[in-house]
Order: structure tokens, then sequence, then C-alpha cells
């Protein structure tokens, strides 16, 4: 017989399973249920991005392409990052398609951390990165956040969490499950405590076109001499509502370019070719559809926030993304089981903050990217369960 669990590497043994699927598979098990969980655009790809795709599949264009991606959707990332941030990368050498963010987040750790090297990982933040670490033996560290300071890295907690060991600090803004954004001034602070260090940082922006504030985003490789030290990582999933096509990019010096491509070309080979074709039409001709859909998710962001304060939970006012974060304290429940009897009760399901980190303890994920109508029932029912408490 079979000893399985002796055949499992002991880095996939410590990875747990994502917080958020689970109540998202039990919502989807009941007919009546409104799930908010997932942080998935209720939008379909705009048209004109799935008929490129569409062509390219009548075209017969559907082999391999290069393991760095098509040159013209390379060339068109790069002309969006010299429009978005003033960045200029070589389309060449610079500018990796990988198969969504998170591939580009993995192949990231992987190729500059070594066993018992540290990750920085400002929490509450999206579940992948901690599970990443570990897969690649790196250990992660957590950077407590909290409300109070708009759930925002600060310099302080940065200087006191490196060590000889850090190698990573992973920046998540506009941060999920937050919502919360870092300005110019607040990242500044940051890459001072950072200029004088070996640390590379790995800047998730796939939330970078979804900010409500009336200041623009900053990239953190904006700042000066942070260039080079820091990864650019964003994709086509939640601006362009193209979570299926699993498609995203890395920007970076080449001299670390060139070793996450071996990673990519040897694990993935190259990213889907239909979907490189429709992202090359994304970026040439989505911008009206992606302020189009900002602007509906900042009426769904504000109606919620409205909603959730008027049900007497303190609510942090999200800044980005599509989530808000409320604290379910006053329940005198844990997150877990708020999410739990939230569910049973009254069929709606959101996710325990405690998913994504320990510093989400008290909290709840809710994501307002879906139909202005589920989120009115949702918090019809929500009201209820709480009278219920």
């Amino acid at each position: 017989m079979v000893d399985y669990e002796q055949l499992l590497s002991d880095r996939v043994k410590i990875v747990k399973p994502s917080g958020i699927r689970r109540f998202f598979d039990a919502a989807a098990a009941m007919p009546d249920a409104i799930s908010l969980g997932v942080g998935e655009p209720d939008f379909e790809t705009p048209w004109q991005i799935r008929r490129a795709g569409i062509q390219s599949l009548e075209k017969g264009q559907t082999f391999y392409t290069s393991n760095w991606g098509l040159a013209e959707l390379r060339s068109q990332i790069a002309a969006l990052a010299r429009r978005k941030y003033q960045l200029c990368y070589d389309a060449n050498t610079e500018v990796l398609v990988t198969v969504g963010g998170s591939e580009a987040i993995d192949n990231t750790i992987r190729a500059v951390v070594s066993a018992g090297e540290e990750v920085l990982i400002p929490e509450p933040s999206f579940v992948c990165y901690t599970p990443l670490t570990q897969l690649a033996g790196g250990v992660p560290v957590p950077l407590p956040t909290v409300a109070e300071e708009q759930f925002k890295l600060t310099p302080a907690r940065l200087r006191a969490a490196i060590t000889p060991k850090t190698k990573v600090l992973i920046l998540p803004y506009p941060n999920n499950p937050t919502g919360a954004v870092m300005t110019r001034d607040e990242l500044e602070a940051i890459a001072a405590v950072l200029r004088d260090t070996n640390i590379i940082v790995i800047s998730d922006e796939i939330y970078c076109s979804l900010t409500y504030g009336p200041e623009r985003h900053v990239c953190f490789a904006e700042l000066p001499g942070m260039r080079e030290r820091t990864i650019v990582v964003d994709g086509f999933s939640k601006s362009y509502a193209m979570t299926g096509w699993r498609l995203g990019w890395a920007l970076g010096p080449k001299e670390l370019m060139r070793h996450i491509c071996k990673i990519h070309q040897f694990g993935i080979m190259s990213a889907p070719t239909t979907a490189q074709f429709a992202g090359i039409e994304a970026i040439r001709t989505g911008d009206d559809d992606v302020d189009h859909m900002r602007s509906q998710y900042d009426i769904r962001r504000r109606y919620l926030l409205g909603e959730l304060r008027d049900m007497g939970l303190s609510c942090f006012e999200p800044q980005g993304a599509f989530y808000v974060f409320p604290s379910i304290r006053s329940t005198g429940l844990s997150s877990e089981d708020f999410c739990e009897r939230l569910l049973q009760s009254q069929q709606v399901a959101v996710v325990p903050g405690s998913a994504f980190g320990a510093s989400g303890e008290g909290h709840v994920r809710i994501s307002y990217s879906y139909s202005m109508n589920h989120l009115r029932e949702a918090c019809t029912r929500m009201r209820s369960f709480l009278q219920t408490l």
C-alpha cells in the first residue's frame, strides 16, 4: 500500500488550502446563495478584445510564441509602462509575458529566494504570497498593518523586520483585501529604508488601474533608485475583465529578468497564444472600457461602504481594488464563525479576514465586483443576520 503522506514534499505539506475558495465552493452548492467572495469582475471581456482572440484562432495563430511572449504584445506593455508610470523597459529583455500575475510572482520569488531567506509580506494581503514563499524554501515574515493606520506599511515596521536574511519585500498596493493604497510620499519613506540594502521589491500592481482617489497611483519603481531593485507585476485579469484568459506580465532589470524567464521557460514555455493576441487589443483600445468599469466599481464601493456603516459595522474606506474590509469585532464572533453563520443562515458568502493573515482576524472581505442587484440583496440579508445577533 502506498504511503502518500511519506511521498509528499515537506514544502507542500506546510501549505494551507486557500481560505477564499472554501467559502466560494460552499456557496456554489447552495442554489439561492449570493457569493461576494471571489475577486472577479462581473463584466464580460470587452467585445473588441474577445474578437481579437477569435480572429487569431480563425487565422490559425495557435503555435508557441517566444518564451518572452509575442513581440508586439511586449512592445505594447512597454508602451503602457511609459504612459502610466513614465518607466522605460526594453521590450526584448525586460518584459516577460506570463500566465497571469500569479505566475510572475511565483517565478520571481523562485528566482531570487534561496532556502531560509526571508520574504517580508505586509498583511492582510492576498493569499498567494506566503505559500509561494514556502514552496520556494523561503521564510514568510508577516508585517501586520491596521485600520488605524489605513492598512499601510510603515517605515518603522519595515525597518524593524529587516534582518541579514531578508531578501524580498512584497508591496501589494492597491491592496487585496483591504483596498488600501499608498501615496508617493509614503512610498518614498519605504524607499528610504531600502536604499542602502540589497533587498528586492515585488510591486504587485494588478489593481493599479482601479483607484478612486484624486491622486494618480504611483508605482514603486518610479521612485529614484528603485527601478533597479523592483520587479513590477501586473496583468489583464482585473483591469480588462480577463480573468479566464490567464495573462499577465513582469517588468524588471534585464539582469534579473533573464533568470525569471528561465523558470517560465521550463515550467510554462509561453503564455497562451490566443490570450496574447487579445492582450494586444486590450492595451491598444481598452482604456475607455477600463474607465467605464472603474466608474461602476466606484458606485458600488460607495453604496456598500454606506450600507455596512449603517448596519453598525466599522469600515475603513478603500481607495483601490474592489473590496471592502469591515470590522466584525462588535459582533463578538471570530471572522470564521461570522462567515460560517452568515452563509448557513442567510446564504451569503464572504471571506474571513483570517484567510489573509493573522492581522486580518476581526474583519471580513466583501467584494463589490458584483452587480448592484446582488449587492442590494446581500446587504438586506446581512442586515437581517446582524439583527439576530
